[in-house]
């Protein structure tokens, strides 16, 4: 019998934020239409039962309001980290992030920014095929959720390594 653990990875894009000419990117707060979007996102999360052990969030200020409105629905708050680096991350740079997660975390969310988002989770799914397949590479919109499970330890995640368990977005 196999003695690896299971773990999670949910990987959030950010809800729909203002664009301004004015206001620097890092600081854009949420859209109206985002301010709707995240609550039920985190309505999503409770209604799959995922209950993240930690939370990684982007510092941006979009990011920490719909991590915000997310947490706020699900049935237990998790111990919430604010990364900095995943602020315009690379895949790569995303994927380091996770390899250093301490072992026993099973169960982590990273709320980011595409193209790093999506990328990330094209990276981390294996070749699956399927509906959830072709929706994740069709698109990665703001407020969506991938879900992804791999077997091992944290140090050892990598491209392909993950099945794709479950992929929402608000507007189906």
């Amino acid at each position: 019998m196999s003695t690896e653990r299971t773990r999670r990875i949910v990987l959030v894009r950010h809800a729909k934020s203002e664009r301004s000419e004015v206001i620097d990117d890092h600081e854009r707060p949420l859209a109206e239409r985002g301010r709707r979007d995240a609550p039920a996102a985190g309505r999503w999360l409770a209604g799959a039962g995922i209950a993240p052990d930690l939370a990684l969030v982007s510092t941006a200020v979009r990011t920490r309001e719909t991590w915000s409105l997310v947490v706020s629905e699900l049935p237990e708050r998790p111990r919430t980290v604010f990364e900095e680096r995943i602020y315009a991350a690379s895949p790569g740079e995303l994927l380091a992030l996770l390899t250093e997660l301490p072992e026993e975390v099973d169960e982590v969310v990273m709320v980011g920014h595409n193209p790093g988002m999506h990328a990330l989770a094209d990276t981390l799914a294996d070749a699956s095929e399927g509906d959830l397949a072709a929706r994740l590479s069709a698109a990665f919109p703001t407020s969506a959720i991938a879900v992804l499970t791999f077997d091992g330890s944290w140090k050892a995640v990598g491209p392909g390594a993950a099945r794709l368990a479950a992929f929402w977005t608000p507007r189906g």
